[in-house]
């Protein structure tokens, strides 16, 4: 016999106990559900999380929602697995969230008395430590792209008043860094280089830019991105318009490419 499915609900406690009903019977009765692991789950909630992300720099809402349903799916599976383990389950994880977040406003849920949104991040850092972090910079996964890395490690070091006192500064050591790369090598000849010094120049200068961008607000991994898909469209209009000329890219000298790129940027 079919399981009646659990009905749509119009509160937000009746929406997700009908989704955890849903993840108890697909758990006990679907056989691709029962023989899910949390390392079976692990990649797909990191391309499920992409997804989520790339749905946010499309401006897509509806897709976003779509999405944010898939990675609940699999905060609820996560916790479906553990409690058939007796390691936590569901409500723990709610009341873990919920009791993290109230410690750590105090400006909110006790007397703490803050006046901007560094106090806040401070005040955040601070509760961490007492927590028993042992670093400011535990709580960095070391799992993270470089550059997104870079990002919340001198996000996490600024929390404790480890920063500088304005962009102006933040640029002289852009400078400095760009300076220094280029010293490992010159532009103008083909001088053997000493890669590993000019990679550890470059990684210093990457920080450096991140940095820059962090204290003119803007996000560093977002800005890439954008960057990332504005090429990938504008190669795409010279691959396509070449091919309406009957010719190959490779068949093609920069010049020419260049018209139709400049055709793609004013596009």
């Amino acid at each position: 016999m079919p399981l009646t499915p659990p009905i749509t609900s119009a509160t937000p406690s009746g929406a997700f106990d009908r989704l955890l009903t849903i993840m108890n019977d697909l758990r006990t009765n679907c056989p691709w559900d029962k023989k899910q692991t949390m390392e079976s789950l692990r990649h797909l909630t990191i391309e499920e999380t992409y997804e989520l992300s790339d749905a946010i720099l499309g401006g897509d809402m509806q897709e976003v929602k779509k999405e944010l349903g898939d990675i609940m799916l699999h905060l609820v599976f996560y916790s479906r697995i553990a409690s058939e383990t007796d390691d936590f389950n569901i409500i723990g994880v709610l009341n873990s969230i919920c009791d993290k977040l109230i410690n750590r406003h105090p400006h909110i849920y006790s007397d703490t008395q803050v006046s901007s949104e560094e106090d806040v991040k401070r005040n955040w850092e601070q509760i961490k430590l007492k927590e028993g972090n042992k670093s400011v910079l535990a709580g960095v996964p070391a799992s993270l792209p470089a550059l997104v890395k870079a990002s919340r490690i001198q996000e996490k070091a600024r929390g404790v008043g480890f920063d500088w006192d304005n962009k102006g500064q933040v640029w002289a050591k852009v400078e400095e860094e760009l300076q220094e790369f280029k010293d490992e090598f010159n532009v103008a000849d083909d001088t053997a280089i000493d890669r590993e010094k000019a990679e550890a120049e470059f990684g210093d200068l990457l920080f450096s830019l991140i940095n820059y961008a962090r204290f003119i607000n803007i996000n560093p991994e977002d800005a890439l991105e954008k960057t990332n898909r504005k090429f990938i469209k504008r190669f795409q209009y010279l691959e396509s318009k070449a091919k309406e000329h009957g010719k190959q890219l490779q068949d093609m000298n920069l010049a020419e490419m260049d018209v139709f790129w400049n055709e793609a940027k004013k596009s």
